[in-house]
């Protein structure tokens, strides 16, 4: 019993502090210090594949390089292409002109991206790690995830009992307390 008590309590930290690093990436993300993302494509193939999870931070579009990895939003697709820089120029009023290249791609993107002062650019890059966020966050997933721990934390909550060196629980009245012997 005690050693089933012991993984239970394991899991629940381990979930506490896996909600918690939830949390703090949440929180980071909507406060614009991160910008997580899932790779969907293999364009960035064999250095950044499909399915992985890219922890993209803000950076100033004047120090990024040709060869660099930049996020960048495109107005065709509707979300953040990753691709590597191929020519950046000023192009007045704050904004810069960015031509990029998927690694796995034969040429380079179609058009020129127009942006500001900050881009995004990966920090991080965790293998598989799209896969993973993906799947937890489907509804068929995350809901029986959600009253797992609800019921996990409900179960650590339960007061524990104790047992003396004899086996009996502490605090519990022995079955022969109310018996006599006679002489």
């Amino acid at each position: 019993m005690r050693a089933l008590r012991f993984a239970g309590d394991a899991v629940l930290w381990l979930v506490a502090a896996l909600g918690l690093l939830s949390v703090l990436v949440w929180g980071a993300t909507q406060l614009g210090y991160i910008k997580p993302l899932v790779v969907i494509s293999g364009s960035m193939e064999p250095r950044i594949m499909t399915g992985d999870l890219l922890i993209d931070v803000s950076h100033p579009t004047s120090q990024v390089q040709v060869g660099q990895v930049t996020s960048i939003y495109s107005d065709i697709t509707h979300y953040l292409v990753s691709h590597r820089v191929v020519d950046i120029q000023p192009a007045g009023s704050g904004h810069w002109a960015v031509n990029m290249k998927g690694d796995a791609n034969k040429v380079q993107d179609g058009g020129t991206y127009l942006v500001g002062d900050h881009v995004w650019q990966p920090a991080l890059r965790i293998p598989h790690g799209g896969y993973v966020v993906t799947a937890i966050t489907r509804r068929s997933v995350a809901l029986p995830l959600g009253i797992t721990l609800v019921c996990l934390l409900s179960l650590s909550l339960l007061p524990s009992t104790s047992r003396d060196e004899h086996g009996e629980e502490r605090g519990a009245v022995p079955a022969d307390a109310g018996a006599r012997t006679t002489p």
